[in-house]
């Protein structure tokens, strides 16, 4: 059928885009389907004597057109604008949907991915000599927050106090000045990546490079002697090489590909949005701690920074302020993580029965996003808890 002249049921959708204030022609509408981002039209079956047939387009179409008018400009990747819809609720094809997410996970590479079949030693040896040569690293503490904590420490100081307190190097085995480069944590990287585990080791080291003001942290020590202090959980959860693995030992974007195509699609639009509100969290926290630094008052905002520069939502503060413009992919990346490490929880929770899950719900130590999306594992577990409902969203 030639795009210059539409059907009836498409100029119904011309019509309807036209209504709301945007320009939709045929030609559109076949480059939307050719791209599985605009459902065809339902055939409404033949006219009799040879006046052809009629058609009509799903009810889902009328909402799609307005959002791909939006956002399928020129020049905008299709799996972007099919993330860009699904994040806006909008009824994307499920298998397009599925697809982007699977492309997101796709822009993760790590040199010798071309060839994946060497032995994951081989690989991580040859990359460690490329990282030395070529000098590939990761930002650890983007400068945004690193002033925001000069600025903290200088007021706490100002105050007659010691920063970091003291008494933090009585509960860290420990202590000392992180020694972890940018280097070591590029590597630390990749090696998780190719492999889908990471040393206790290394984590801590990571810990405690990524806040190297402190010269005692007791969250990266309790990761450090895991195997020391709690021999029965270590045993569970950690390999014979000491490396941490509570599901199959594999490459680790194996893992978000699966997610991409399984996990229900509801689960994926709650995580979207999780991630969403983790980003906005982050900025809005450094935004009022920065206001109280300059104010010179430290109040609200920077005691929810300290307490959580220790632990995960501080993490979730680096990791936003190293993604300035965060494009859709990223945010595919961001939600796909997300439910890994909330699959990882429930794993660890078959795996280790009597964990203390309820202390997620200490302030600092989970973005509050994140802490909603967990409210059933921290609200089963909580002291005087009822068995309730064991609610597990596929992992």
């Amino acid at each position: 059928m030639s795009t210059d002249t539409p059907s009836p049921a498409d100029q119904l959708l011309i019509d309807h885009a036209f209504r709301h204030g945007f320009a939709v022609t045929a030609k559109m509408l076949e480059v939307w389907r050719s791209r599985r981002l605009l459902p065809g039209n339902i055939s409404g079956g033949g006219l009799g004597r040879g006046k052809g047939s009629t058609s009509r387009p799903t009810p889902e179409s009328f909402d799609l057109v307005l959002g791909l008018a939006r956002h399928g400009g020129r020049g905008k990747r299709p799996h972007d604008v099919a993330l860009l819809l699904f994040g806006e609720g909008l009824p994307v094809p499920e298998q397009t949907v599925r697809a982007a997410f699977t492309a997101a996970v796709n822009t993760l590479t790590v040199p010798g991915d071309d060839e994946r079949d060497t032995d994951p030693e081989e690989r991580l040896d040859a990359l460690a000599d490329h990282i030395a040569d070529a000098g590939p690293t990761v930002t650890l503490v983007p400068a945004r927050a690193r002033r925001i904590d000069e600025g903290i420490a200088r007021l706490v100081r100002a105050a007659g106090h010691t920063w970091p307190p003291a008494e933090l190097a009585a509960l860290d085995a420990n202590p000392g000045t992180p020694t972890a480069t940018p280097r070591d944590a590029a590597l630390a990287a990749a090696a998780a990546a190719i492999n889908g585990t990471m040393s206790l080791e290394d984590i801590g080291d990571l810990l405690r490079a990524m806040n190297p003001t402190a010269v005692a942290n007791p969250i990266a020590s309790l990761v450090e002697t895991t195997r020391k202090d709690v021999p029965e959980f270590a045993d569970a959860v950690l390999t014979d090489d000491n490396q941490l693995a509570l599901g199959p030992v594999r490459d680790a974007r194996d893992h978000l590909r699966d997610l991409a195509a399984a996990v229900p699609l509801q689960d994926l639009a709650r995580a979207w949005k999780t991630a969403e509100g983790v980003r906005q969290w982050a900025l809005d926290l450094c935004g009022r701690a920065e206001e109280e630094v300059a104010s010179g008052q430290l109040g609200e905002a920077t005691v929810e920074w300290m307490n959580g520069r220790y632990a995960m939502a501080g993490l979730a503060v680096l990791s936003t302020l190293k993604e300035r413009d965060w494009p859709p992919t990223q945010h595919a990346l961001d939600t796909l993580v997300l439910l890994y490490q909330l699959g990882e929880y429930r794993r660890l929770d078959r795996l280790v029965p009597g964990c203390q899950w309820h202390l997620l719900a200490t302030e600092g130590l989970l973005p509050p996003p994140t802490r909603e999306l967990l409210q059933d594992l921290i609200n089963r577990h909580a002291p005087g808890a009822g068995a309730g409902v064991d609610v597990r969203p596929a992992s």
